[in-house]
Formats: C-alpha cells, sequence, structure tokens
C-alpha cells in the first residue's frame, strides 16, 4: 500500500492531494491572483494528513508537478517536496504539468493541447492524443493564426491561455475548454504512483523544475 502526497503549484492553483495506489483521497486547492502558495501549501498538507489520519512517516513518496509554469510557483512546490523527502528520507517523483493539464480532458479521438501562460503571446504547451501519449514536445512559442495547423483532426485546448489563443486560433477543427483552466493535484494520483511501481524517481539534492525560460524580473510601475 503506497500512499503519495501530490503537489501542483506551477500557476495560481495551489493544489495538495494525497493517493492510495494511485487513487485520490483527498484534495484541497485554491487558484488566488496574488500566488497564496507559500501561506497555503503546508497549511494544505496538514489538513490532508489530519482529515485522513495519517502522518508523515506514512508517505511513501511525494510527486511534484515539474513544470513548465509560474517560476515562483514551481519553486516552491519543489522546494516543499525536497524539503519533505529530505527529512522523512524518501523519493522524489516529477510529474509533466501539461500532462497533468490534459488528463483533466476525456476524448475517444483527436488531440489536446494544453496550453499555460508564458505572458503576451507565448505560451508553454504539448501535443497530446487520446490515450495522453506526447504526440509533440513540451515547448515556449508564440502563439499565431498558423500554430497547430499541421495537426490533423479535432484539437481541443484547455488551460489558462486558451482564451487567448482563441483570438488568433479560428481553425474548423479547434475546440476550446475554458472550464479546464488550471493543472490540478486532483489528476496526478495516478501519474505519480505509475512512477512510484517503476521506481522512476529523481535525485533529491539536484532536481531542478522544467523553466523553459529564464525568470525575468519586472520594474514596478511609479
Amino acid at each position: 500500500m503506497a500512499y503519495i502526497l501530490n503537489i501542483e503549484t506551477s500557476t495560481k492553483n495551489c493544489s495538495v492531494s494525497i493517493a492510495q495506489d494511485g487513487n485520490i483521497l483527498l484534495c484541497k486547492e485554491i487558484a488566488e491572483t496574488g500566488y497564496s502558495h507559500a501561506e497555503k501549501l503546508h497549511v494544505f498538507i496538514e489538513e490532508l494528513l489530519l482529515q485522513l489520519q495519517l502522518k508523515y512517516k506514512d508517505l511513501s513518496a511525494i510527486a511534484v508537478s515539474q513544470g513548465p509554469g509560474s517560476y515562483t510557483g514551481l519553486r516552491i512546490g519543489v522546494s516543499a517536496a525536497k524539503g519533505l523527502c529530505y527529512a522523512l528520507n524518501i523519493p522524489l517523483i516529477a510529474v509533466n504539468t501539461l500532462e497533468v493539464l490534459a488528463r483533466q480532458l476525456q476524448i475517444s479521438e483527436g488531440f489536446i493541447v494544453p496550453m499555460i501562460d508564458a505572458r503576451r503571446m507565448e505560451v508553454y504547451s504539448a501535443v497530446f492524443d487520446a490515450k495522453y501519449q506526447k504526440v509533440r514536445d513540451t515547448a515556449a512559442e508564440i502563439i499565431d493564426d498558423n500554430s497547430f495547423n499541421s495537426i490533423e483532426g479535432t484539437v481541443y485546448f484547455v488551460g489558462d491561455s486558451a482564451e487567448k489563443g482563441q483570438t488568433v486560433l479560428k481553425q474548423s477543427n479547434f475546440i476550446f475548454k475554458h472550464e479546464i483552466i488550471h493543472p490540478s493535484a486532483k489528476e496526478m494520483g495516478y501519474l505519480s504512483f505509475e512512477k512510484h511501481k517503476k521506481n522512476d524517481t529523481v535525485d533529491v539534492a539536484y532536481f531542478e523544475p522544467l523553466y523553459l525560460k529564464d525568470f525575468m524580473m519586472s520594474t514596478p510601475k511609479k
């Protein structure tokens, strides 16, 4: 029996779940404009453990959404996951954020394009088929009216950049699922457990999130 704590902080959504053998037992999350991850993350973890009557020593592994996404959000999630793994001497599992986002949509055929905002008209995206197999690697790209035109079949767009993308992506085979906005730890249970069974883990000391872009600090307006 494996209890895995799943942490997703790559976007505005601060999301935590605990799964038993891949099945989500409880999830707690909140999406706020001000990025309250630093204040909420450890509180959520403690609350889930308490509600499930579990202790930290009962955890078999920690899984973290590895990115791409918000630099600050990823740093908070990965730092928390590393600290817990080190203290508990348990493995760290890294899960691709865009696959976590894509798995919120179930389709029988076609393709899913999860898109996370990377400012202006740039997005982090990938392409998955109906079985969530990646058919195009993760990339940071500026979207225009020619983006994704080479994909044959119905294409479903999800994520916090879907609304932005709809302003330029006008192909008749494009469908935008605006109700699916942020990746969630609810979708991490299966992914993290499959990696746990294969001992597919990352080095706690040296693992770094998938940023894709360098961190850019903006200057406040006077």
